[in-house]
């Protein structure tokens, strides 16, 4: 159900249940925040790209497949959510590695906020993105209320999560929702391109800078100051950041090794 090919530093992870417009099964959605934690622990995991096949990306969670049986007890379906979706999303949050989306085709409910989770998104010309939630009369979940509103802002949030509608990949763009379009016979060769100049990057640097980003929507300035003086401290410790000064002293390219 899930492809995973790894060339050149870069993870790349495809979802592959084109028949069901990659809806994710909990075993399918294991196996991805699996694939996540591994790229975090892999030393020469440098960046990771996520991706579908078919005319999907993912359209959310397969509900035939992920609700408790009969009817509910009290507790049940949030402890669904945080083991299932929330669990996702954060995995995709905390990776240490950047994390592209080459979304290729439809990304609606748990499937839009898997998109916009990562860290780059791009999106081919046929994507569209949906709300799908108020549809059928749920709760936006998959962290949907926390992603969205520190991306859009807390208006045009709710607007796509009240009435619904489909994003065309160009209206997504406009929105800031995603980082470019291409055309679709170009998403794949976009995405390998991005991802193998991230992997030739400063690995650690990137983490932190990741980490530094994320907490800043949810921090202080005091806060984030002295985060960023403590990643700054940490990172001077690394390969990398000596590489990268001495290069710039020598006034050459710097040949980072992730490490």
């Amino acid at each position: 159900m899930l492809k995973h090919t790894f060339k050149n530093n870069v993870s790349w992870i495809t979802l592959n249940r084109p028949e069901a417009m990659n809806a994710l099964t909990p075993t399918q959605r294991d196996h991805l925040i699996r694939l996540m934690e591994d790229a975090s622990a892999d030393p020469d995991t440098r960046a990771v790209v996520l991706t579908a096949t078919g005319r999907g990306f993912c359209t959310g969670a397969d509900l035939r497949a992920g609700l408790p049986p009969n009817t509910p007890l009290p507790g049940d379906v949030s402890r669904v959510i945080r083991t299932g979706a929330q669990r996702l999303i954060t995995a995709v949050l905390d990776c240490e590695k950047p994390v592209i989306a080459a979304v290729n085709g439809t990304a609606a409910g748990l499937g839009a906020h898997l998109a916009y989770a990562c860290d780059l998104i791009l999106a081919a010309e046929s994507a569209r993105f949906i709300e799908v939630f108020a549809r059928r009369g749920l709760v936006p979940d998959g962290g949907g209320a926390y992603l969205l509103p520190r991306l859009i802002g807390p208006q045009r949030a709710k607007e796509l999560m009240f009435f619904g509608d489909a994003l065309t990949a160009a209206d997504a763009h406009h929105l800031g929702l995603v980082n470019r379009v291409v055309p679709d016979e170009e998403l794949e060769a976009t995405a390998r391109a991005w991802a193998e100049r991230l992997a030739t990057g400063p690995t650690r640097s990137l983490a932190f800078t990741k980490q530094l980003v994320n907490a800043s929507l949810d921090s202080d300035r005091a806060t984030a100051f002295r985060a960023e003086a403590a990643a700054q401290e940490i990172n001077m410790t690394t390969s990398d950041a000596t590489e990268g000064v001495t290069a710039f002293v020598e006034r050459r390219t710097p040949d980072f090794t992730g490490r």
